[in-house]
């Protein structure tokens, strides 16, 4: 195993704005605190190129976590998107009153379920899942909202608010949660994809089932590093103000199938199923499985949205 991975089994415990989690004793964390060496990053077989970060500076920043730098790099990940289609009424439902659902045709909304894979990052090995919501962009003015859908897969660039985001490791949550203001929590959460199989398995408090997907990989196009880089902005409040936090995608390896056959999606009983149920999902029209990419996430930064009391 290359150095830039987790070199024992055993932990240390790091301070996150006054909040004790532990870490991979000698991981990317515990050595560099986010000043992570990009020339020893790319010596990990599992990192084909660290170009897209040399290019992208971090700052240090003072944030709700305590002094960090922005953005978390992400040198190696994997994800998976089931886009579906579900009634506007049922979105408004939740939503906050500021945001706007981005819909399709009248009445008819975009969802999603999604599955992280992050091997190699700042903060070491974790999986993530979430169910978001495809939503207008803040201070939205009007117009269609086919209009926005077209230009934002156009310009792969979307908005979304998330309803449930559970991670597998403690300082993914703590960062997530206090210093982004996702919801986000701890459990036991199995991403694997390759280009043959795509699946992921989300427990509930018990341990059962909360989540689950599996499905074939849409067939796979590679690219070169900066050839294809896609931005999503998500919007949360963080102290009863509003922020967006933007995550830019170098997406290497992809590909996607409209109204993919042989999905097997498995709601259980748990927070991310009540999420998707409560939304109503109707069909499923899209698969959209990276094999290979690269993140920058940035820390999110306060944004104007419209009040609509």
């Amino acid at each position: 195993m290359a150095s830039t991975g987790k070199l024992t089994d055993r932990t240390v415990e790091v301070d996150l704005g006054g909040r004790l989690v532990t870490v991979p004793e000698g991981g990317l964390y515990d050595r560099f605190r986010m000043d992570t060496d990009l020339d020893e990053v790319v010596r990990d077989p599992r990192v084909s190129s660290v170009d897209f970060f040399r290019r992208m500076p971090k700052t240090r920043v003072d944030s709700r976590i305590g002094p960090t730098l922005t953005p978390n790099f992400y040198y190696r990940i994997s994800t998976a998107r089931l886009t579906m289609l579900a009634p506007a009424k049922a979105i408004r439902a939740r939503l906050p009153k500021e945001l706007d659902p981005l819909e399709i045709a009248p009445g008819l909304g975009i969802v999603s379920a999604m599955a992280f894979r992050y091997d190699v990052c700042d903060i070491d090995f974790y999986t993530e899942a979430a169910v978001g919501i495809a939503v207008k962009p803040a201070r939205h003015g009007g117009g269609l909202g086919f209009l926005d859908l077209v230009a934002g897969l156009k310009n792969d660039s979307l908005h979304s608010y998330v309803l449930s985001l559970p991670v597998s490791t403690e300082i993914a949550q703590v960062r997530g949660h206090d210093g982004y203001g996702f919801p986000k929590w701890v459990t036991r959460l199995d991403v694997d994809i390759d280009p043959q199989r795509t699946s992921f398995r989300v427990a509930n408090d018990q341990g059962g089932l909360d989540l689950a997907l599996s499905a074939p990989t849409p067939k796979q196009t590679a690219r070169r590093t900066g050839e294809h880089v896609s931005t999503l902005t998500s919007y949360t409040t963080i102290d009863g103000a509003w922020h967006s936090t933007t995550s830019q995608i170098n997406l290497l390896s992809s590909g996607a199938t409209r109204f993919p056959r042989g999905l097997d999606l498995r709601l259980g009983e748990g927070r991310m199923s009540e999420d998707l149920r409560s939304l109503k999902p109707i069909r499923t029209i899209r698969l959209d499985v990276a094999t290979e990419g690269q993140l920058a996430l940035h820390l999110p930064v306060p944004t104007s949205v419209q009040d609509r009391s």
